[in-house]
């Protein structure tokens, strides 16, 4: 299992896998953080292509392809804004990374990156949402063999030591 499922620090855009997940706005139209940084890498026609879809409501998953990013798709995930969400915040957030990782599945996917969801604009505390994503990851890898491997990138140093005890308290 623990070979299935790694921490990274980095840019997520750089990445060679499946998919990156984009922890996208509703209108999946762009925005800022690695939402904007995703696009702006995969160029004009992913946020063409996201024009189509209608949006996506928190907590749920799209996919679309990754154009001119090195990852072959994009799973755009909308997290929950943290205090706006009626106390479902942990709920939604945990059906952002068993839904993103369903999509995988259902396309054949081996190898799926996810940024840390809410944790920016959103709010959410990153060493709550740290523990959610990877029970719900290691979760979602036991019942799931197809899944070769699950990155969690984290963007800078401290995220990096929060993933890695989250790491440590979920073993």
């Amino acid at each position: 299992m623990q070979d299935r499922l790694q921490l990274v620090e980095g840019d997520i855009t750089t990445l060679d896998v499946d998919a990156i997940v984009n922890a996208a706005k509703s209108s999946l139209l762009g925005g800022g953080g690695v939402d904007g940084a995703i696009h702006r890498a995969a160029g004009k026609e992913l946020v063409a292509e996201c024009a189509t879809l209608g949006g996506c409501q928190t907590g749920q998953a799209k996919i679309t392809s990754g154009y001119r990013l090195k990852a072959r798709h994009v799973i755009h995930t909308v997290g929950p804004i943290f205090g706006a969400e009626d106390g479902d915040e942990d709920a939604l957030l945990a059906s952002c990374y068993r839904e993103s990782l369903k999509l995988a599945v259902a396309h054949g996917l081996k190898t799926i990156a996810f940024p840390s969801i809410s944790t920016g604009a959103y709010g959410f505390p990153m060493d709550r949402a740290a523990r959610i994503a990877v029970g719900e990851v290691r979760a979602f890898l036991e019942a799931n063999p197809s899944i070769e491997k699950v990155l969690l990138v984290c963007f800078g140093k401290e995220s990096l030591r929060i993933h890695q005890e989250a790491l440590a308290i979920e073993s």
